[in-house]
């Protein structure tokens, strides 16, 4: 029962009609547990907030599957002066982005173009670019333009992340390994079929940390990016088995999800850095925070009634 919720909330997740639907109650469905809120003044909030308990922060302007070249050059645009209204601001801040958001599926080179303006922004503000992986269609060309980027800017400021649940993730990551990238390392959260990827978490677990293992040899920064609190310990073990610096990895976690868990991390002296996503373009992504775990919909059903 709890796969067909989760594949039925992944499905809406992309579903235009609900997503009208549920515009219509806003944040009183609950997305405020996962959204700090819709303006760039709400995401800065957030993060100073997210400081004063000792956690750093990637910043995400929500959007994706953009289809108009105007939208996704105001996208970039945005991403800019986003880039712009921390660079004087004493945060640890990252910005995260997405592809379709900026014209991948429109035009690969309206694409570059606004990915290199981005990334030449982080650079003469100090900041840092992670280049989100979104679903299988667009894994190979997102590694394709990272690559490109990290050729012209290096890997201090651009970075992209590797999905455990695809087959494919330990040979991109060996393929990588020249570069000495900096990379997140998630599950996935998108649905994809079993000629592509795991069917069955205790798979995905594995592999999961077979790439962490292979990322931390590699010589680049890694991400890991988890609640998984098994996955966590693993991970301390593993690093300190290999000697990692400090500076080398952190863990990686999503806004409103298991805060305590966070600041215990934080306490113990690790590096953690938290997944702020905000914008009006909220839907899919709440959607998804629901499918990772089908129990959170009471929390949702609640709201409602409560509106």
């Amino acid at each position: 029962m709890e796969q067909v919720m989760r594949n039925t909330l992944l499905w809406l997740s992309r579903n235009r009609r609900a997503e009208r639907w549920a515009r219509r109650f806003g944040f009183r469905l609950g997305a405020g547990r996962f959204v700090p809120g819709e303006s760039l003044e709400d995401a800065v909030r957030a993060v100073e907030q997210l400081h004063r308990r000792g956690l750093a922060a990637t910043l995400d302007h929500l959007g994706e599957f953009v289809d108009r070249a105007d939208e996704a050059r105001q996208a970039a645009d945005f991403c800019v002066r986003t880039l712009e209204r921390f660079a004087d601001l004493p945060y640890d801040v990252y910005l995260s982005v997405k592809l379709t958001q900026l014209g991948l599926d429109i035009d690969e080179d309206l694409c570059m173009e606004n990915m290199r303006k981005i990334v030449a922004r982080a650079r003469d503000t100090g900041r840092f670019v992670r280049i989100d992986m979104e679903d299988y269609a667009h894994n190979e060309v997102t590694l394709a333009i990272y690559r490109k980027l990290h050729a012209e800017f290096g890997t201090e400021h651009i970075g992209t992340v590797i999905q455990a649940y695809l087959y494919k993730s330990a040979d991109d990551i060996r393929a990588l390994a020249p570069l000495k990238p900096n990379l997140r390392l998630v599950k996935g959260a998108y649905k994809e079929p079993p000629s592509v990827a795991y069917p069955e978490k205790r798979d995905v677990d594995e592999n999961y940390k077979r790439i962490i293992d292979l990322q931390l040899q590699s010589g680049g920064k890694t991400a890991i990016a988890t609640h998984d609190e098994a996955i966590i310990r693993w991970a301390k073990e593993r690093v300190r088995e290999l000697h990692v610096p400090d500076e080398r990895w952190e863990f990686q976690m999503l806004y409103g999800i298991r805060p305590q868990l966070q600041e215990a991390l934080a306490r113990e002296g690790y590096k953690v850095r938290i997944y702020v996503p905000f914008g009006e373009d909220w839907y899919g992504y709440f959607m998804r925070r629901l499918a990772e775990r089908p129990a959170n919909v009471g929390f949702v059903l609640k709201s409602l009634v409560k509106a």
